[in-house]
């Protein structure tokens, strides 16, 4: 699924999102699916990773994007406390840590952390993933898993 959608994209996180957007079509219509391992199954789905890669393009054509940039900071934030997590938080991109701090300390859904941030659902929950795994990573440096 991953190979079609950035054959179309040409960037490895827009075929991500595409990915990611097929598996809950995918999911939603699961009924539509009868043997897992056979070519119209295969068919059905390089179908839907398609479209879905097709329609991401042609939004990007429509809206100009400003690439992610990830290493910006935003407020520089001192923590000299002995919790870990807290620091490896504050450490994170500044869009990373906003999804962290609405999704997990705030208690928002993806949903409304979608709404608060502008952001479709499917790009809201990916950028979760993202945050958790890029948190994940600074933990792991940190030596504690």
């Amino acid at each position: 699924m991953f190979h079609v959608a950035n054959e179309i994209l040409h960037n490895e996180q827009d075929a991500e999102d595409a990915v990611h957007q097929a598996f809950l079509n995918v999911a939603e219509n699961m009924k539509k699916i009868g043997e897992p391992k056979c070519p119209k199954t295969k068919g059905y789905v390089v179908t839907i990773v398609e479209n879905k890669a097709i329609d991401l393009y042609r939004r990007h054509k429509r809206h100009q994007m400003l690439e992610l940039n990830d290493t910006v900071q935003g407020i520089q934030v001192i923590y000299e406390g002995e919790n870990t997590l807290t620091a490896c938080i504050l450490k994170l991109p500044a869009r990373y840590r906003e999804a962290i701090l609405l999704r997990y300390v705030q208690g928002y859904s993806v949903k409304e952390m979608a709404s608060i941030l502008g952001l479709s659902f499917a790009a809201a929950s990916k950028l979760d993933q993202r945050a958790k795994a890029r948190l994940k990573d600074l933990y792991e440096k940190e030596g504690k898993l």
